[in-house]
Parts: C-alpha cells; sequence; structure tokens
C-alpha cells in the first residue's frame, strides 16, 4: 500500500526502521483495514510475503525498537491537541478508562498459556472476567479525540501509579445536595471540599440521577482537585471523558482488541501499539481531523483501490487466465 508506506515515511519511521519493519508494520497495518479482520497472525498472513509464525516472532521478540513508534505516536497526538488547545483556547483533557479483552481460560496443562492475563471484575458483565485489562490514556480539546497510550496491566504496579507516571510526560494548560443541570439532564449533587487522604484540599461530588435519589447502583462519585471549579463545571468536563468508551468500542469491533491471539506480554504491546496507531491514521491522516469510522472507511476504500490496480496491471502484462493466476495467487 503506497498509502500507509507515505505516512510512516512522512513520519520518519523509514528512516529509522529496516524494510523488513517497515514490511511487517504495513502488512498488520493493510491488515487492520481489510474485511473480515480478526487480529490473528493468519490475517496478517495474507497480507504479507512472509509465513505467520514469522510475523507472530516480529512481535513477540523481534529486535526491533517498538519505543520508536511509541514516541512517534506520542509526540504527533500531543503536538495536534496541544496546537488545538493553542488555536482555541480550549481546555485539553486527560481521560483515562480501562476494559477487559477477554480471553479464554487455558487448562492447568496449558503448555504455553497467554502471559499477563488474570481474573478481572468487570462492571459490564458483573463478575470475573479472564483476560487482559488495557488501561487506555486518551487526550482530547475541542472535539478532537486521540489515543496517547495502551498500557497493559499486570498488577506490578498499581492503576493509580500508571496513571501518575503518564500524567508525568504531559505539560500543564492553564453543604448540601443541590439540584443542577448537566447536559439537559437533572442530578441531585453534594459537594465536599477539604482535606482528603493526604491531600491538602480537594472536592469530591456525590451525585445520583433526579428520579433515582438514595438508590445505591445509581450513586456516582467524582474527585476533583482544582477547587476554582464550579460543581456544574465539573460535571460537564466530566462528560468529555465519554469518548474513551466509543474508543474502547471501536477498538472491539474495528480493530480486533477481543480477538487477537498473540501470547507474549510484549508481542500485546506491541500489537496494541500498532492498533493505536492504525486508530490514529484513521482520526488525523485522512487529509482533516474526522470521526474515526469515516477515516476507517476511507483507508479502507485506499486500500481496496490499490488491490484492484494492483491486479489490474498484473492482468495487463498476462498473456493467459492460467498465468495470471500464478502471478496473483
Amino acid at each position: 500500500s503506497s498509502f500507509i508506506y507515505n505516512y510512516l515515511k512522512k513520519l520518519n519511521l523509514c528512516k529509522f526502521y529496516s524494510n523488513r519493519v517497515i514490511k511487517h508494520l504495513m502488512s498488520i497495518l493493510i491488515s487492520i483495514f481489510i474485511s473480515g479482520y480478526h487480529g490473528k497472525t493468519t490475517d496478517f498472513a495474507k497480507n504479507s510475503s512472509c509465513h505467520r509464525t514469522t510475523i507472530a516472532h516480529f512481535l513477540n521478540s523481534g529486535k526491533w525498537d517498538d519505543s520508536l513508534l511509541l514516541d512517534t505516536l506520542k509526540r504527533s497526538v500531543i503536538e495536534i491537541i496541544y496546537s488545538e488547545a493553542a488555536r482555541t483556547g480550549k481546555p485539553v483533557f486527560c481521560i483515562v478508562d480501562d476494559t477487559i479483552a477477554s480471553k479464554t481460560k487455558p487448562s492447568s496443562q496449558a503448555l504455553h498459556p497467554i502471559e499477563d492475563a488474570y481474573f478481572h471484575q468487570s462492571h459490564l458483565k458483573g463478575k470475573q472476567d479472564y483476560g487482559h485489562q488495557a488501561v487506555s490514556v486518551m487526550l482530547s480539546c475541542n472535539g478532537i479525540v486521540l489515543n496517547y497510550a495502551f498500557v497493559l496491566y499486570n498488577k506490578a504496579i498499581s492503576k493509580i501509579d500508571i496513571v501518575s507516571e503518564l500524567a508525568a510526560e504531559l505539560s500543564v494548560t492553564h453543604k448540601n445536595f443541590d439540584l443542577v443541570t448537566v447536559k439537559g439532564r437533572n442530578y441531585y449533587v453534594y459537594r465536599y471540599e477539604g482535606n482528603l487522604n493526604g491531600i491538602e484540599n480537594a472536592i469530591v461530588l456525590f451525585s445520583y440521577p433526579e428520579k433515582a435519589f438514595g438508590k445505591p447502583k445509581a450513586l456516582r462519585a467524582f474527585l476533583c482537585m482544582d477547587v476554582s471549579l464550579s460543581t456544574n463545571e465539573i460535571l460537564d468536563n466530566y462528560v468529555c471523558r465519554w469518548p474513551i468508551e466509543v474508543f474502547f468500542r471501536q477498538c472491539k469491533d474495528k480493530l480486533a482488541l477481543d480477538s487477537y491471539q498473540i501470547r507474549s506480554a510484549q508481542g500485546i504491546r506491541r500489537y496494541w501499539l500498532i492498533m493505536s496507531f492504525a486508530h490514529y491514521m484513521c482520526v488525523v491522516e485522512t487529509g482533516e481531523v474526522c470521526p474515526f469510522e469515516t477515516g476507517y472507511h476511507k483507508i479502507s476504500d485506499i486500500i481496496q483501490m490499490e488491490k484492484y490496480l494492483t491486479l489490474y496491471q498484473c492482468a495487463r502484462e498476462c498473456n493467459d487466465f492460467d498465468s495470471f493466476v500464478k502471478v496473483v495467487a
């Protein structure tokens, strides 16, 4: 795909990665935008001259510097989001949440179980779910939302520490229940402001929907360390975190977050990185910032047309049908 190759070249990745690494990245990215994609190594092999085991080795233990791709993606996301903040004067939101990529629990006799898979509490299923827990950090400004990082949670470090480490990478830009309205809906909100477990001054909001006051399952709590914000401003800002839920659904529906078959922790982290890179391409690399679905279909159409063009050129150069089949098979 000349489209994907030119994009990798635009970000100077072709300058630092070998042709072998570029070809593997392209085969994975091309697969993502082709119908029937499930995140399996067999999908990658269909768009590569290499066997699926070679691509699996590339992800699991290949000697290539994935931090270069990660740093390039982070730098590009920060440049777009902070430029938008400088242009519009709008705030930058750092949105953090996690989701579970469910897997089948291996038998006790499994020789090579998937690494770093555990039981996690699934709020969606209401029970323990076995699989990988993906912590995502997204940056948002004025309607532009991009994934900054995907972190594989393996219980070696707390989620609070994960968020703290990633937040340190980002630059900083500047009593009673009340009935408040947020996005056209009414909520009863109690506001506490003061010392909180080592935090000198913070705000905690307890919120119930107007018609579910006092119901335990309807209670929501919000923590904010900017005490200058009003209750409405805190709740309005919290609504801006919803795109991360949409991002998780897009990753599961289109980018195979729920169906990949990669066993090593390093391979999984590298796959998530490439998946995040594909999401970034969909949002910003079709000429203008656009919704993910729009960009995904645009890139899919471009790759499909490149495929037709290649087949057409092969057909023109062949004298008979049998020779054509040998070329394209």
